[in-house]
Formats: structure tokens, C-alpha cells, sequence
């Protein structure tokens, strides 16, 4: 009896050992289950014979397939792999794997065809499953959406090598791209490069909003008129320069007006768009590549001075058309304020250069106003100081408009002090007395006299005799009293 007790006993031990076994094992079934659900990466378990023994949802989501279709099927059919950029099926890492019994990592060039065909590129890596005894049981395939951060690190590589505002190569890429052209079987290589003329008046006159435009249409007209393979970049803020290999200096003349011709179809605010272009060839080895770019550059800067200064006349002329379409007001005020600097110019015995300067200045005293949004130009209501600021800025931004032009540059020193009081109250600088030009202070009196005795948005018009009476009272504060006399007996009795 105690020995058949005993044998109860022991069997009654091994069927409770076994069972917690089971119980371990289904616990670290379930766990590994729970695991491989709950686990953000697509996950397949595969056996030594490449077949499927199980995936979870994230699995069932990038292929198409669901468990319950996988189960069994060989891993090549349910996940199906290509190369991105030949389009070529890729070796499987689950093969690799069970062939040689390591992890293995594909490349960041793998697209994952799912059961519907929609192809997804994807990070994935495969490592074997090794049991206790170290015997290969299977392979876990381990893998992820890479679509998003793909975008982020192709944008950033676009970024690396491109300029964000036109799209073209930037400095970067062209100094790699000159090192690696720069050999035999790309000789004649001829460097143009390209000044954008006027960009800096564009931005000061018409705002940066049109300054960036003016580069863009520019970008157009240089990739339009280049072939293919010309390597076209922006390598300074109005700067661009071409590669053109293979190409002798004839030839990239032909090109260059190619593109010129492009540029003359387009325009920006009812101005031409003019590049100064200038070239040079490397033929041979003794040729050094940096005098080539040099040699471009000095062309370059040399036809600038010509097309740049020409451009400059133009524009401005086109500002102040602008400015006058903006406003009629502005217009007949210039104009009025022009006859009123020339008279006192001729009462003050000036000879006639200085005269005929004194007139152009009345007309571009107000020049700057065409940064001045129309809404505040033409508000009926007396300005906020937040537009008040707004419009005077215009006198700083007048002077940098007409400093662009050499032979305006006395004049935008008028433009700049042509509100500066005689107390030194004035803007922007504060001067005082005669440190104001003397016809900055000549124009204070004519552009304040018109301005009073002519409609104005928020205030009305005044008699010409209280006008006077308002530049006397001013007088020695605001105005030059001197100024201020011989315009009363001389001017305005006029």
C-alpha cells in the first residue's frame, strides 16, 4: 500500500510539474502574442521552411494579407519586395537569414508591394529564432511604413542641394558639380554667369514679395533656355551661374541669348527683366579652373555697368508712374510742389543746374510713398499712428531708391532730410537748423504750403492767405524763417 502511495504521489508531482510547464508555455504564448499585436511595427513570425506562422495587424495592414490567408503561404508571396529605383524584386531577408543564421537589414531602397498592388517604401530587418538548445526554429521578419520619414529625409536632402526660393541648385551642389565636370571629357567647360539688374530698387520700391518674384521668373527663363544637362544655380542673392560642358564659348553665347530673348517676353510690374550675363571657357588642362570663374565674373561686371545703369533710369521712371496710378493726388502734388521749388530757386539767384536739380527734386520728394500701402495713401481718415510710422518711412526708403542711380544720388540726400525741422524736431535723423540741405528745407515750405491750399484726405483745404499764416506762425520752428520770407515775397504773390 505505502508503495503504490508513493507512486500516486510521484505521478500526482509530475502531472502538477507538467502542468505549470504548460501553463509557463501558454503564458509565454500569450505574452508573445499580446506583444506581437500591441507592437507598433509590422511583425511575421516564419518557420525553417519559409512559410508563415503568424503576423499581427500592423503586418496584415502593409501587406494586404490577413493571418488568416498568410498562414502556411511561403513569405516571398506575402511579402513581396522591390527595388525603388529599378523596379527589380529584391532577395528576400528570410532566405538570407536561414541561409547564414544572422540578423539581417535591407537598404532604405525597398518598396513592399501589398496583395492590392500599392507599393510603400519600408525599413525592415529579419533574425533568426534560436531555441534553447540553439537549434534555428524560425526567422522573425521585423518591419516599417518608412513613407513619411522617407518624405523628411528626401526634403531635407532637396534642401541640402537646392535653393528654397527658386528651386534651382544651390552654391553647394554647383562647387561639387564644378570639381566633378572639371575633367577632360567635359572640356571646352564654359562658366556664364548672371546679375539679376535692379533687384535691390525692386525690393526697396515695390517690396521683397516682388523682389522674389522677379528671381523666379528669372529661374524660369535661365531653365527654359538651358538644355538638360546644363547645371543651372543661385549662388548669391542675385547672383546665378550655369555649366555648361562640352560647350565651347560660341556656343554658350547662342544660349545666352536664348534666354535673354525669354526674358524680354517676360516682366515684372510693367518693367523689363534685364540679367547682366558674362562667360568664359576652360579648354585645356592649363587652364585653371578659378581664373575661368573669374573671368566670368569680370564680364559679368563689366556689362552690369552699362545694362545696370540703364535699368535703374527705367525703373524709376516706372515708380513713378506706379506712384501716380496709385494716387492721383500724389501726382498733381509733385508737380505743384516742383513749380513752387523752381520759383524759389530763381528768387534765390541759384544758377540754372541747380535749378533744373531743385525742380527734379520737388518732382521725387514723395518718391518713397510707393512702398506706402494704397490704403493709407488714399485714407479718408486721419492716419493711426501704427500708419502714421508706415508713412514716414517713405523718406528713407525715397533716398535708397534714388541712391541706386549715381546721378540721383544728391538728390536722394534732399529726399532723405526733406522732413527735417528747422528745431530739429524732424525726421529721420534730427538735424537741425542749417545742417538740413538747403532745398530739403525749400521743399519742407513747398510741400507744406501745397499740401494746405489743396484737397488732403482727412483735412480740409485752406485759403491761401491762412496758409501763409500758417508758415509764418511755423516759422524758425518747423520752417527756415528766412525760407519762409522770400517764399512770401516772392513766391507766393504768384
Amino acid at each position: 500500500i505505502s508503495a503504490l502511495s508513493f507512486s500516486n504521489l510521484s505521478l500526482s508531482r509530475t502531472l502538477t510539474q507538467r502542468k505549470a510547464i504548460e501553463t509557463e508555455l501558454y503564458n509565454e504564448k500569450e505574452l508573445f502574442k499580446t506583444t506581437l499585436i500591441s507592437i507598433g511595427d509590422g511583425v511575421i513570425a516564419i518557420d525553417v521552411h519559409g512559410q508563415v506562422l503568424i503576423m499581427n495587424r500592423i503586418a496584415e495592414q502593409l501587406t494586404g494579407w490577413t493571418q488568416a490567408e498568410a498562414v502556411g503561404m511561403p513569405i516571398e508571396t506575402v511579402f513581396q519586395i522591390i527595388n525603388e529605383f529599378t523596379g527589380e524584386s529584391c532577395e528576400n531577408p528570410v532566405a538570407k537569414v536561414l541561409a547564414t543564421v544572422s540578423i539581417i537589414e535591407l537598404s532604405n531602397h525597398t518598396l513592399l508591394i501589398s496583395k492590392e498592388g500599392i507599393e510603400r517604401p519600408i525599413e525592415d530587418s529579419a533574425a533568426p529564432i534560436i531555441d534553447e538548445h540553439g537549434n534555428l526554429t524560425g526567422v522573425v521578419l521585423v518591419f516599417r511604413d518608412f513613407t513619411e520619414k522617407k518624405k523628411s529625409h528626401d526634403e531635407i536632402a532637396y534642401l541640402s542641394f537646392h535653393d528654397h526660393l527658386t528651386g534651382l541648385y544651390n552654391r553647394r551642389f554647383y562647387e561639387e558639380e564644378l570639381a566633378r565636370l572639371d575633367t577632360a571629357r567635359n572640356w571646352p567647360l564654359t562658366i556664364v554667369m548672371g546679375d539679376v539688374n535692379g533687384l535691390k530698387l525692386i525690393n526697396d520700391s515695390f517690396g521683397h514679395a516682388t523682389g522674389d518674384q522677379l528671381l523666379i521668373k528669372t529661374a524660369t527663363a535661365l531653365t527654359n533656355g538651358c538644355r538638360a544637362d546644363d547645371i543651372i544655380a543661385r549662388i548669391g542673392g542675385d547672383e546665378f551661374i550655369i555649366l555648361y560642358p562640352q560647350t565651347d564659348a560660341f556656343e554658350a553665347n547662342q544660349l545666352i541669348t536664348r534666354i535673354k530673348n525669354l526674358l524680354k517676353k517676360d516682366s515684372i510690374k510693367d518693367l523689363e527683366i534685364s540679367v547682366s550675363f558674362g562667360c568664359a571657357t576652360k579648354t585645356s588642362a592649363a587652364d585653371d579652373i578659378e581664373e575661368i570663374f573669374k573671368q566670368a565674373e569680370d564680364m559679368m561686371y563689366h556689362n552690369k555697368l552699362y545694362e545696370g545703369a540703364s535699368l535703374k533710369s527705367r525703373v524709376i521712371d516706372n515708380i513713378i508712374d506706379a506712384l501716380n496710378h496709385k494716387s492721383d493726388r500724389e501726382e498733381i502734388h509733385s508737380q505743384q510742389v516742383s513749380i513752387l521749388c523752381e520759383k524759389m530757386g530763381v528768387a534765390l539767384g541759384m544758377e540754372a543746374h541747380q535749378i533744373k536739380k531743385l525742380k527734379a527734386f520737388g518732382l521725387l520728394h514723395d518718391i518713397g510713398k510707393i512702398a506706402v500701402s494704397d490704403q493709407i495713401l488714399n485714407k479718408s481718415k486721419r492716419l493711426t499712428d501704427a500708419e502714421w510710422l508706415e508713412m514716414k518711412n517713405h523718406a528713407e526708403i525715397g533716398y535708397r531708391i534714388l541712391c541706386t542711380n549715381k546721378e540721383l544720388t544728391e538728390i536722394a540726400d534732399y529726399v532723405l532730410a526733406h522732413h527735417e525741422r528747422w528745431d530739429g524736431q524732424g525726421y529721420p535723423k534730427g538735424l537741425k537748423g542749417s545742417e538740413i540741405p538747403l532745398p530739403s528745407r525749400i521743399c519742407a515750405i513747398a510741400d507744406a504750403y501745397d499740401a494746405m491750399t489743396n484737397e488732403r484726405s482727412y483735412k480740409s483745404t485752406l485759403p491761401r492767405d491762412l496758409a501763409v499764416a500758417e508758415l509764418l506762425k511755423h516759422a524758425g520752428t518747423q520752417f527756415d524763417p528766412e525760407l519762409v520770407g522770400i517764399f512770401i515775397d516772392q513766391v507766393w504773390p504768384d
